[in-house]
């Protein structure tokens, strides 16, 4: 692959070390190939307020960020969303009915890009206090005054890759299912929304292909954007399935995958 116009990384397991920081030799990788023209999109599981604080604070890159696995595009420079789609009310109360006749004991929350409420019976907690809002039943969830990004479900008693199964053969077809990894969440959002069909469509909008980006992740909610990459990598610490599926192959976050395969494409010695 010849450098590309267009890299797009996931975040968390992928780009940035187990402990959230971005090496100082990634950071070098990506301010090169921004120097020679490249744009760089964070594609992430992660709202917005998310990346604010790892992006900006961590780089110094402005950019664009496909946030909430496709659901919404946002400016780092300005921070605002300058696209969304939304998972509409019925359907996330639909869905969270049919879950929780198939997996009993799950809670939810809904997401909104800037905030989060979650019912007593979802049991993660997201980092940024000032944006979390509990609510004293799940029935209360469906009072939200803002669209919903996301629909949430956590669970105690199954991992993520059954959570994953249990969905699509409860409810598949009213929604996306995905998941970041085997902490029993799984992200629930409107049909048809992924980090691949948003990522395409902005890359559109700039006239760029799939040929002329190369991408990275690390979980089954990357492997859309791996796929219709020109140069797809999965993390060397990256899930099972993902490692099975992915077209290409680089090395652990911890090792700077992303930075090894940056540095080869940009000559970096």
């Amino acid at each position: 692959m010849t450098q590309p116009r267009l890299i797009a990384t996931d975040l968390d397991g992928t780009l940035l070390r187990r402990d959230g920081t971005l090496s100082q030799r990634t950071l070098r990788a990506l301010r090169t190939a921004t120097d020679a023209g490249a744009d760089v999109v964070f594609v992430t599981a992660r709202p917005p307020r998310f990346v604010d604080l790892i992006t900006i604070a961590t780089t110094g890159l402005v950019g664009t960020a496909v946030c909430s696995n496709g659901a919404l595009v946002y400016d780092l420079a300005t921070r605002t969303v300058t696209a969304s789609r939304a998972l509409a009310l019925p359907v996330a109360r639909d869905v969270a009915t049919a879950l929780s006749a198939a997996a009993p004991g799950l809670g939810f929350a809904v997401e909104t890009g800037h905030r989060v409420l979650y019912e007593p019976a979802y049991g993660l907690r997201f980092g940024v206090p000032e944006a979390e809002f509990a609510v004293s039943s799940l029935a209360d969830l469906w009072l939200v005054d803002a669209p919903i990004v996301q629909l949430l479900a956590c669970s105690a008693q199954f991992d993520a890759d059954m959570l994953l199964t249990i969905a699509e053969n409860s409810a598949g077809g009213a929604a996306q299912f995905t998941h970041s990894g085997g902490r029993g969440l799984l992200e629930i959002s409107a049909a048809g929304v992924t980090k691949a069909g948003t990522l395409s469509a902005l890359c559109a909008e700039r006239g760029i292909g799939p040929e002329d980006v190369v991408a990275f992740g690390d979980m089954p909610n990357d492997l859309t954007i791996l796929r219709w990459a020109g140069a797809g990598y999965a993390m060397g610490n990256a899930h099972p399935h993902v490692l099975a599926s992915a077209p290409l192959r680089t090395a652990t976050n911890e090792e700077d995958g992303v930075a090894e395969v940056l540095e080869r494409l940009y000559g970096i010695g």
